[in-house]
């Protein structure tokens, strides 16, 4: 499957007193990528929320490469790494516009959980995915 590229613009908000983008914001941005990479396989998280599903963060690693400053176009780049029987590993890359510098690369991990927090099998409608995309069952 191919990646999903989504585009951040920095805003002045997202820069510390150095003027550099503040190192929290790349995690945000990771899952920014994680909530378009979803919405282009056909899952909303909200879909996930009407099933009682979840997918808390369990796990996130960010190696920071390059700062990126204010008004700086970034494309988020996000794969699926792998997808387990109750829980799924995002591969995040922040580059520059026009994907030739990274800023910052890492992952996030995610248990499936019901609305109180049990540890659930992955539903259907993702693990479906691992046949489609010839995503990674993660073993």
């Amino acid at each position: 499957m191919e990646s999903n590229l989504s585009t951040i613009r920095v805003i002045y908000a997202d820069t510390d007193a150095m003027g550099i983008v503040y190192h929290a914001n790349y995690i945000r941005w990771f899952e920014h990528g994680r909530n378009e990479l979803m919405r282009q396989v056909g899952i909303v998280y909200s879909d996930l929320n009407q099933l009682g599903l979840h997918l808390p963060l369990t796990q996130v690693f960010c190696r920071y490469l390059l700062p990126a400053t204010y008004d700086d176009l970034l494309t988020v780049e996000t794969n699926f790494d792998y997808i387990k029987r109750a829980s799924i590993r995002f591969g995040s890359k922040i580059w520059n516009e026009n994907r030739q510098k990274l800023h910052a690369e890492g992952y996030t991990i995610h248990a499936c959980t019901n609305h109180v927090g049990k540890i659930r099998r992955m539903p259907a409608l993702i693990t479906g995915l691992i046949e489609k995309y010839s995503i990674s069952k993660g073993e």
